[in-house]
């Protein structure tokens, strides 16, 4: 499963603008911070891996004061992802990023994450919300980082004009759930990940991808 992370994070610090001044929602049990010194880490209760605790529709920065908000599998559980593009917009500079990695939709990715899988995945929601009265850890829809960036991509657009979409990038059909992700069991060999993800790469990830790499950029004002 580090393997996974590893190359997440790699993906992540790649697309960076700069390395200061990056904020990473939900960092939970994650090691980001090892391969980014100084970064931000956050959580929305008090854990020993996060400097600050915060709600990622109410972000205690001043006005283009972060160069980038990163996350991993975090935005699904966003209860209202509109407050939250609201923040991005006023706290990251402009030439600022917005980096994610998140479950995307395809017809595998859905078959696992309604079969195997036990958080909510309902890519014909009608809403961005998340239904209220639930934890921030429970309330979930895994669709909706698909829902966001691809169905509703033109709504997204216009009501988001500041945050233009740079890059969504399909990964993983089969490493991510080979390696524990689903069941938090590996079904594989570390020595045997390399291998898999050279054939995911060489099938093609578009058509399988279980997640999505996503890339906002906070446009000049």
């Amino acid at each position: 499963m580090a393997q996974v992370y590893d190359e997440w994070y790699a993906l992540i610090i790649d697309a960076l603008p700069a390395r200061d001044d990056v904020l990473e929602l939900g960092s939970g049990a994650g090691f980001l911070s090892e391969l980014l010194p100084g970064l931000i880490t956050s959580e929305v209760f008090s854990t020993p891996n996060a400097k600050c605790v915060l709600d990622a529709s109410r972000l205690p920065f001043s006005a283009h004061s972060l160069n980038a908000i990163v996350m991993t599998d975090v935005f699904h559980h966003i209860p209202d992802v509109r407050l939250f593009f609201h923040e991005a917009v006023r706290c990251v500079r402009p030439g600022g990023r917005v980096l994610m990695i998140e479950p995307w939709r395809t017809p595998w990715s859905e078959w696992v994450y309604t079969h195997l899988h036990h958080e909510p995945f309902l890519p014909k929601a009608k809403q961005w919300s998340l239904p209220p009265g639930q934890g921030p850890l429970s309330a979930a829809n895994g669709a909706l980082p698909w829902l966001v960036f691809q169905r509703d991509q033109r709504r997204f657009k216009a009501e988001f004009p500041a945050l233009r979409n740079l890059a969504i990038k399909p990964l993983m059909p089969l490493a991510y759930l080979l390696s524990g992700g689903v069941s938090m069991r590996s079904l594989m060999p570390g020595w045997a990940y390399p291998w898999i993800r050279r054939l995911e790469r060489t099938v093609g990830e578009n058509r399988w991808a279980m997640f999505a790499f996503i890339v906002l950029e906070r446009r000049s004002t």
